[in-house]
């Protein structure tokens, strides 16, 4: 904002506040007792008039409320959440204290209205009120209603002031919601339960990640905000319950960028007596099903790449997703750790010369490959080392059977066979303790409990993690992650 726009804006709000001043000496400053009866999408669509009974709207009385948007003479139009509605406001009609409060009005107040319906020679469904209040006096000027608000990060910052201006805000948000509506339903209808698992931990497990560290006064423990909650609905299935979702937030300590936020929505589920390949099925009826009702359709675009649910997801082994897009003729390159460093410092792929090779391997994926999967696949045969959780395969242990679905170059979903073999997993998790006593932060810790639970025995399983915020992108054709979170987590303002 420059210099000139700020006095400008300091003037206005300068002016609100005189105004506001002058309803507080009266005893008209924010009340609350107006009980609107109706909505603007109600009366849009009860008025929805033929000629033949258009008098019927005339003589209707409706009573409602909303945020002043537009103002041109008597006409004032409000919005309250569902719709627009258009009033006329005529202070030669008005009673005089009626008419003194009409002038106090600005854009971004919220009034009461009661009337009478009526069309305009236009043709426009308007209200003729006969009853006004002020019921909430806004000191600060809404953004120019041609224009919205359209600076990115203000509208990051102020959602509230990006929901008020920009209906696409509004609509994006309506539509999340109806994605988690259309996820319970579709897990509840499988006979899955939806449970709650802790969001404060002693131990952080579940994925490979960094933890939020906070501390627990009473007891003098530090403690951690989940990074999943994959080990404690795993304890469910030890307890007899045998599918199982959560629609979670987690919270990992790492970096911000367009697809990550410290904080995010996770669906996790897990069954009892299925395999990963069940779960890869099942994710593709999944994203149809919340396709089809969220948004009529399977087809979407998603910055400029086509997209239809309805065709089968491609399955690719980590391995030949190498080979197809870094160029190679075959995997033969990919056999020993020598040749995958070779591999990785003529592709440039950073690395650190002490990791083992499955460790390499992943890294080739994340730097070169995962950006470039575009269209829906599922990678499938990931090295048992970067799977601390997962069943190995029975024809080859140094795999596991795992997959991830990558849609429009970023990863929607991680799933597999749950390890259930207890003594396996308490060598796991040595394993990566040794890794955080050599410094590798994102390390799982060993999860004693986890194995005692185990050792009462576990039923084999399926289980996946969907990322909630990346669907919601995907659907909305949305750059950003930010563009799906009502509030994401934004550097301090200079001064803040």
């Amino acid at each position: 904002m420059s210099a000139s726009e700020g006095t400008t804006e300091n003037k206005l709000i300068a002016e609100r506040r005189r105004k506001l001043a002058h309803l507080r000496e009266r005893g008209l400053a924010f009340p609350n007792d107006f009980r609107p009866e109706n909505s603007a999408r109600e009366i849009s669509n009860d008025c929805e008039l033929t000629d033949t009974d258009s008098l019927a709207a005339e003589h209707r009385r409706v009573s409602l409320a909303g945020r002043v948007i537009r103002m041109r003479g008597p006409f004032v139009v409000i919005n309250d959440g569902s719709g627009d509605m258009q009033l006329y406001l005529n202070n030669k009609q008005l009673p005089e204290e009626l008419a003194e409060r009409v002038k106090l009005l600005d854009l971004g107040d919220i009034v009461g209205v009661r009337g009478e319906m009526f069309r305009t020679g236009k043709g426009e469904l308007t209200v003729r009120v006969a009853e006004f209040q002020l019921i909430t006096k806004a000191l600060r000027p809404l953004p120019d209603k041609y224009k919205g608000l359209t600076d990115t990060e203000t509208r990051y910052r102020r959602r509230y002031v990006d929901l008020i201006a920009n209906p696409e805000s509004r609509d994006r948000f309506v539509l999340r919601s109806k994605v988690l509506r259309s996820v319970r339903n579709y897990f509840e209808n499988a006979g899955f339960m939806e449970v709650e698992t802790p969001m404060l931990q002693v131990i952080p497990g579940g994925a490979v990640a960094r933890p939020f560290i906070t501390h627990h006064n009473a007891l003098d423990l530090p403690m951690y905000l989940r990074v999943a909650p994959e080990l404690y609905l795993k304890r469910l299935l030890v307890g007899g319950f045998d599918a199982v979702f959560e629609l979670n937030r987690n919270f990992r300590n790492e970096g911000l960028s367009t697809r990550h936020n410290p904080e995010f929505t996770m669906l996790e589920f897990y069954q009892a007596h299925r395999v990963f390949s069940d779960f890869m099925d099942l994710t593709e009826d999944l994203l149809r099903t919340v396709a089809r009702e969220v948004m009529g359709e399977t087809r979407f675009n998603w910055q400029g790449h086509e997209f239809d649910l309805a065709k089968p997801f491609r399955r690719l082994s980590v391995r030949d997703a190498v080979v197809e897009y870094c160029g190679l003729d075959d995997a033969s390159t990919l056999g020993n750790l020598e040749s995958l460093r070779s591999l990785a410092h003529d592709l440039e792929v950073s690395f650190d010369p002490a990791w083992p090779e499955g460790k390499m391997l992943m890294e080739i994926i994340e730097q070169k490959v995962e950006d470039r999967l575009i269209d829906p696949v599922f990678i499938v045969d990931y090295p048992t080392e970067v799977s601390p959780l997962s069943r190995s395969n029975d024809a080859d242990s140094g795999i596991v059977d795992r997959f991830e679905l990558f849609i429009a170059g970023q990863e929607l979903a991680n799933g597999f066979s749950e390890l259930n073999d207890p003594e396996d997993q308490a060598e796991r998790f040595r394993a990566q303790a040794e890794q955080r006593e050599s410094g590798d932060d994102e390390a799982m810790y060993y999860d004693k409990d986890y194995i005692t639970a185990l050792e009462y025995g576990m039923p084999p399983a399926a289980g996946e993690g969907l990322g909630i915020d990346r669907l919601v992108m995907l659907l909305t054709n949305s750059p950003s992650i930010k563009d799906v979170l009502l509030f994401p987590h934004m550097r301090p303002e200079h001064g803040g």
